[in-house]
Formats: structure tokens, C-alpha cells, sequence
């Protein structure tokens, strides 16, 4: 099975740092802030803009795609913690509601449908790939959000966590996948079915 590159980046991912000189988390800190204002990552200009080399950022940060996939692992954590925090009700009702919450947000997220518009291919690639962060990380996310439920589950957190996360792919980014219309409402539908959660009146 394929697993996620471990870099010195992905290491130092979510680390407090006070180091002055400049590490792997300066890299994808001028990243990620060029990805959301919309520009494409060039290494070799990361690496000029920092005064390193840009063998240096290479091994830091592993490839170009795999920095890409650090941003939007980053991305995806932002959104779900901010859709956990203002989530409604306990225990399953809280989950769905979370989860709901963060499918809207991901779907009006600007910098992710502008990053999918520009290159589909190359972002499937960062965000749908069992290589990239951003499947792991997203799937652990959300089996730390199943893992505390005291209701008895239809299967392991791991399991439905993946699962999750590959029905959120599959409808939000299925014009992509298959050329329809992405489907939010869909999504949500078929999680809380998965989840066994009564559908909202």
C-alpha cells in the first residue's frame, strides 16, 4: 500500500517554532500564503524569495505536489476545526453537523476551487492520491471525530473515516471525477445514511 512521503516539512507539521534562521515551515508558511492569494508555486522562486537554495527546498518539502498537498492538508484542518467549534448538538447529531458544515465550507473555499480550475489532473493528483497528506490527514481528522462516540458504529472509526473522506471527494469534486455537477447535498446525504443518523426534518 502506499504511504504518505515523510519529509522534514511533514514532520515539522503543526510544531510551534522559534528558530530564527529559516526552516521547512517558512517554505510552506510563503506557500501557502501565495496559494491563497491565488499564484502557482514555483520552487525556485520560493527558494530566492527565502535566500535558500532550491535543492535545499526540495528536500524539505519533497516534491512540488506534495507541498501542494501540506497547503490543502492545512486547509482542510482549518475548515474542520472552525465547523467542529460551531457545530450544533452532541455526540452523532454534532458529528453530522460538523461534517455538513465543513462540506459546505470546502465547497465555497475559493483558493481550492481556483487551485481544482486551473490544473484538475494535477490537483486529483494532490488531493485524491493515498500518496499525498491530504487523504491521511483528513481521514485521521475525521476518525478523531468518530473515535470519542458512545453510540455503537456500523464499523471501526478507521474505516468510516476513509470512507468519508472518499465520499466527500467523489461528489465534491465530481465534475472532475466524472463531469457532473459537484454534489454537496448528496455528500451529506450519504454520510449521515452511513452514520445511521435520522434524516433532518
Amino acid at each position: 500500500m502506499t504511504q504518505m512521503r515523510v519529509t522534514p516539512l511533514s514532520r515539522l507539521m503543526g510544531q510551534e517554532t522559534s528558530v530564527s534562521r529559516t526552516t521547512p515551515l517558512d517554505v510552506f508558511k510563503l506557500a501557502r500564503k501565495k496559494w491563497l492569494a491565488g499564484e502557482r508555486l514555483d520552487v525556485g522562486k520560493l527558494a530566492a524569495e527565502l535566500g535558500v537554495g532550491r535543492a535545499t527546498v526540495f528536500r524539505w518539502v519533497g516534491t512540488r505536489e506534495n507541498l501542494y498537498g501540506e497547503i490543502c492538508s492545512s486547509l482542510f484542518a482549518r475548515v474542520l476545526e472552525s465547523a467542529h467549534r460551531d457545530a450544533r448538538g452532541s455526540g452523532l447529531a454534532k458529528v453530522i453537523d460538523t461534517l455538513e458544515r465543513l462540506l459546505r465550507a470546502l465547497a465555497a473555499a475559493a483558493p481550492l476551487q481556483r487551485f481544482v480550475a486551473e490544473d484538475p489532473e494535477f490537483a486529483m493528483r494532490v488531493l485524491t492520491s493515498r500518496a499525498s497528506p491530504v487523504q491521511l490527514r483528513s481521514t485521521e481528522a475525521v476518525r478523531a471525530l468518530l473515535e470519542p462516540l458512545a453510540a455503537p458504529l456500523p464499523l471501526p472509526p478507521g474505516e468510516l473515516a476513509y470512507i468519508i473522506v472518499r465520499i466527500t471527494e467523489s461528489f465534491l469534486y465530481r465534475d472532475v471525477l466524472t463531469g457532473d455537477a459537484a454534489d454537496i447535498e448528496a455528500a451529506i446525504r450519504a454520510i449521515r445514511v452511513l452514520l445511521g443518523a435520522k434524516r433532518k426534518r
